[in-house]
């Protein structure tokens, strides 16, 4: 791979009363997430995977400063793109992979048929398999949400909110548009997520101000793992 792009990430816990009042500033000056659909929203699905021992869960619990997690999303329950991404955080920094899969392979991949990878040239999907034959890397836990996200082009820049966090809790059926699934965050709580690449303009800046709020460490495939 070339050399990693890193990029800023920053979260916060906002309420109800916060979303409303970001979103109507966030509206005025950053546009919708060119997927988003008419309700200016969309749905996201990923199963995250993990090895025997839980090492990416337990590294995010102790705050480990290097770590990283494999996953496999689709959105609006529209399985015709399929990614596979690899995303790592390096001391505060992020960098995501990614690679389209195919529903057949997504399948596979997911009931441990990865023989076929063998074959491939995508340097992603040999990491998971190596990571799947030597340190048992298994899908652990499926993570719904819906996201609302604005962009703004200079700084590459993107404002989330999280809402509707829920676990699809033991199953790895990520195709099943009426799996069972538990909330695992109080739907009164939105995540808010913050990402830039080398800064963040001041106008942006002012307006996400949330008053005394802190950035938290926060990961939905944890919350989603530590419901049981």
């Amino acid at each position: 791979m070339n050399k990693i792009k890193y990029r800023h990430e920053y979260k916060f816990y906002i309420n109800i009363g916060d979303y409303c009042i970001l979103r109507t500033r966030l509206r005025s000056l950053m546009k919708l997430d060119k997927n988003s659909g008419d309700r200016g929203e969309y749905l996201i699905r990923s199963i995250y995977f993990d090895d025997i021992k839980d090492t990416a869960l337990f590294e995010k619990i102790n705050g480990v400063n290097h770590r990283e997690k494999f996953r496999i999303r689709f959105y609006n329950e529209d399985a015709s793109f399929i990614r596979l991404e690899r995303k790592i955080k390096n001391n505060g920094l992020t960098a995501k992979f990614n690679t389209q899969i195919s529903a057949e392979d997504c399948i596979k991949i997911i009931n441990g048929d990865i023989d076929w990878i063998k074959s491939s040239n995508d340097e992603l999907l040999n990491q998971l398999y190596t990571k799947m034959k030597s340190q048992l890397f298994r899908p652990k836990t499926i993570v719904d949400y819906i996201r609302e996200a604005y962009t703004y082009p200079v700084g590459n820049i993107r404002v989330t909110f999280d809402k509707s966090i829920k676990s699809g809790l033991f199953s790895a059926n990520i195709f099943d548009t009426k799996l069972p699934t538990m909330k695992a965050l109080d739907p009164k709580i939105i995540i808010l997520e913050v990402k830039f690449d080398e800064f963040l303009p001041d106008f942006i800046s002012d307006i996400i101000q949330t008053g005394e709020r802190r950035t938290v460490s926060v990961s939905k495939y944890a919350l989603c793992r530590t419901l049981v």
